[in-house]
This record gives C-alpha cells, sequence and structure tokens, in this order.
C-alpha cells in the first residue's frame, strides 16, 4: 500500500534499484582484467602464485591491497527521500 504520491510497491522498487547501483558499484570496484603481475606495482614484493591464481589481474601484493582497501572508504547508498529535516532548511 502506498501512501502520498508514491505508487503501489515504489518501496520495493527504490530498494531494488539501491541494491542494483551496489552491486554495479561492487563489480565495477571488483573488475580484475589482463594478466596479474609477479611483483607489487607499489612496493615491488613478489606477489604469492596463489595470489595470482585466485584473483586474476592482481597488481599488489597483500600488504599493499590491504592498505589500499583501508584507505578506500565505500561509498553511502544514496537516499532518494528527502528527510524531514532537510526539508525544514
Amino acid at each position: 500500500m502506498a501512501g502520498g504520491w508514491a505508487t503501489d510497491g515504489a518501496v520495493n522498487e527504490q530498494i531494488e534499484v539501491s541494491t542494483q547501483e551496489a552491486l554495479a558499484r561492487m563489480r565495477l570496484r571488483n573488475r580484475a582484467g589482463g594478466e596479474s603481475l609477479s611483483e607489487c606495482a607499489d612496493c615491488g614484493e613478489p606477489i604469492p602464485e596463489a595470489r595470482r591464481l585466485a584473483q586474476p589481474g592482481v597488481k599488489l601484493c597483500i600488504s599493499c591491497q590491504s592498505e589500499a582497501d583501508r584507505v578506500l572508504r565505500p561509498t553511502g547508498g544514496m537516499n532518494r527521500r528527502a528527510s524531514k529535516d532537510s526539508l525544514l532548511k
């Protein structure tokens, strides 16, 4: 049941769109291509063969990738609904 100007199923549609956008961001971030490097692009340390086989296209060693992941903050979901506070400003 929808209320106000929303159509029936609007909440489910929004959940579906948000989920699809999150999956697209994840796939874009995790897209690996090409050949794995044998040495880390940042520090030059050798990348273990098991890592190169497990994740094709890997460019960083485990410690450099861990640091890159720590620095990279996930983007928050987009809130398409206005909150009452934002409408009052």
